[in-house]
Parts: structure tokens; C-alpha cells; sequence
């Protein structure tokens, strides 16, 4: 479905907000939730009451076009209408944060770990929230990309750059990233 839980919304955010990134990629934008909290919360949180005036580039990806609305439009720099598996190789910007909310899940395992590993070659940071006991979803709203493909447990969702979890009683919820982001958060 092009959503996630709410209940997730402020520990993603608390880590988003304290990153402070200048560039965020949203992969499987969805609904554009966090493409919009991000434009809210980085943007007309830093006192420049500049509605419009976007310093940062905030770009999304949703491989499955009928999901893009206006507010994707208003809200992202760029929404790219693709399968991020193939797009990968040719995004030439480096972001300082990737987020993978509620989306790893629709990944099988090779895909799944061939398309983190890129991410962290040609990123800074990437933010996965996964369910840890994701449902037998089939496709949802005519969208084959909705596929429950994989489980994922945290050894998998740790890399040799510095990770680390957040506590959610229904998710994971990983940062991967530079230990000198700044992030102070608890594992």
C-alpha cells in the first residue's frame, strides 16, 4: 500500500531531523509522507519562514506512476517513475541520507542486498524501516511492486560502516551511515 504506520512517524523523524541532511532521496515515496514531513520539518523549521524558497534537495522514487500526485510534485525536487534496482546505476548525486521506509520488505534477498550495497557506495547514510514479521501482501492496488518479497533481521540490515537500531516493537528500523553524522541516538 503506498503507506507506512504512523506510529513509526517520530522515531523516523527524530532521526532525520537530527541528521539535519541537505539532500534526502525517498525511495518509494508512496503517498509522499516523509518527502512531505522532510520539506516541513528541514525546511520551514530553520527560522528562514521562507515558504517555497526549498534550500535542500529532496528528490523521490516511485516505481509505480499512478501513485504520483501533485503534492509529489510540490514536494519533491525531482520524482523519478522508475525501479530504483536500475536507476541506481545512473544517479549521478550523491545524498547525504536515503530512506527506505517500509519498502525493503518488497525486495527479495539478492536484490535486496545488491541494491543496499549501492546505495552506501554512492550515499552518505541510509535509513531502512522494515517490518520484522512483514504479511503475506500480495499486490495492493493493481501494483505488482506491492509483493511481500523477504524477511529481513538485523545481522542482514547491518553493514561494516556504523549502524545501528532503533527500538520498535513491530519494526527495524535501521541507520547505516557515517559515525560522524552527528546522530546521538540509543541502540
Amino acid at each position: 500500500m503506498p503507506s507506512s504506520p504512523y506510529q513509526h512517524i517520530s522515531k523516523i523523524m527524530d532521526v532525520i531531523y537530527n541528521l539535519n541532511p541537505g539532500s534526502v532521496l525517498d525511495i518509494g515515496s508512496g503517498f509522499g509522507k516523509y518527502g512531505l514531513l522532510c520539506r516541513e520539518y528541514l525546511e520551514l523549521w530553520d527560522g528562514r519562514q521562507k515558504y517555497q524558497e526549498f534550500l535542500r534537495r529532496i528528490d523521490g522514487v516511485e516505481v509505480f506512476g499512478k501513485y504520483i500526485t501533485p503534492v509529489h510534485q510540490f514536494v519533491y525536487n525531482n520524482i523519478y517513475s522508475e525501479d530504483i534496482t536500475t536507476l541506481v546505476d545512473r544517479l549521478d548525486f550523491r545524498y547525504d541520507l536515503v530512506l527506505l521506509i517500509d519498502v525493503f520488505e518488497h525486495f527479495d534477498k539478492p536484490t535486496g542486498e545488491s541494491l543496499l550495497r549501492k546505495l552506501l557506495q554512492k550515499n552518505n547514510s541510509v535509513l531502512i524501516s522494515t517490518p520484522k514479521n512483514p504479511s503475506a501482501q500480495k499486490d495492493a492496488f493493481e501494483n505488482k511492486y506491492e509483493i511481500h518479497r523477504a524477511k529481513w533481521t538485523k545481522p542482514e540490515l547491518a553493514d561494516c560502516r556504523h549502524t545501528f537500531f532503533i527500538r520498535d516493537r513491530t519494526h527495524r528500523i535501521a541507520y547505516i551511515g557515517n559515525k560522524s553524522s552527528g546522530v546521538v541516538l540509543t541502540n
